[in-house]
């Protein structure tokens, strides 16, 4: 609905490749109250898409290349969103954990979910634009 809403089904559809960190169900659940909702008022529209394409990066990357990339790093990649801001991965008790432009942190909690246009990661919260 709220790809939909954002009117990013055709982008998000397109040959890509894209790389989407997809948080679970419960993590929109767990934002604050009527967050959700008020996202997906046609008057927010540019809020949402920014949010949603926060989610996204250019490119297939595959968990062992976000590995890679934090292990080449130092203990931490950088990653920029097709919105334009940046995201920041680290290795955590082996598993990536993501922290967005507001020091939010999720982790990713499925990984490589082929898509015909991409690669999905689940994690279980949302990032936030700063």
């Amino acid at each position: 609905a709220a790809v939909q809403a954002a009117g990013l089904v055709e982008t998000l559809s397109g040959p890509g490749p894209f790389t989407v960190f997809a948080p679970v169900d419960e993590a929109f659940a767990a934002l604050p109250d009527g967050t959700v909702a008020t996202l997906l008022k046609p008057e927010n529209k540019g809020t949402l898409t920014k949010v949603l394409t926060y989610h996204a990066v250019a490119g297939k990357v595959m968990a062992a290349d976000v590995v890679k990339l934090i292990e080449a790093g130092g203990g931490t990649a950088t990653i920029d969103t097709v919105a334009g801001q940046k995201l920041t991965a680290r290795l955590v008790g082996g598993k990536v954990v993501i922290t967005d432009a507001a020091g939010r942190q999720t982790t990713v909690v499925q990984t490589d979910v082929k898509a015909s246009n991409g690669v999905i990661h689940v994690t279980d919260g949302v990032f936030l634009p700063a």
